[in-house]
């Protein structure tokens, strides 16, 4: 069996998707699933998210007490405006400058970290300077992901 035929990374682009005729994605990578399942993905993972947070928010401010309607709504708010702001940096920031690009993941897991870790009770400073590392940190690792996939114009190399 030959290289170009065993589906095996360095092969074909596409590997085994394209053997089977199923198209390849724009990476050269076999495309697992549908374009409806990526579209359905898409509205799925900011809820699915936001809530996972907003259910985090309220069990870190509830700090093991009983549960009453202020923390549940604490919550929910908190799902909310994650999800909405989630759903606002994927939309925008992909349309950025890859320095502004991460800066956007950066400035968003810093806010979503500091909110969250205010809820401890710990100090406004202590808040803010563990989520200004939390932002640096993200802003850091992104830059580099994008730096070493992008071209200056924003273009893809995969």
């Amino acid at each position: 069996m030959t290289q170009a035929t065993s589906g095996i990374p360095g092969g074909i682009p596409g590997g085994k998707a394209a053997i089977q005729g199923r198209p390849a994605s724009p990476t050269g990578l076999p495309d697992v699933f549908s374009a409806r399942v990526h579209r359905i993905a898409n509205i799925v993972l900011p809820v699915v998210l936001g809530l996972v947070y907003g259910y985090w928010v309220a069990a870190v401010q509830r700090d093991g007490g009983p549960i009453t309607g202020g923390n549940v709504l604490l919550g929910f708010v908190s799902a909310l405006a994650f999800m909405v702001l989630l759903i606002g940096v994927r939309a925008v920031a992909p349309r950025l400058r890859r320095e502004l690009h991460a800066a956007m993941w950066g400035a968003f897991a810093g806010i979503a970290f500091g909110f969250l870790y205010s809820q401890t009770g710990a100090s406004v400073l202590r808040s803010c300077g563990n989520s200004l590392v939390v932002a640096g940190s993200v802003c850091a690792m992104m830059f580099y992901r994008y730096y070493t996939h992008e071209d200056a114009a924003g273009h893809r190399l995969d």
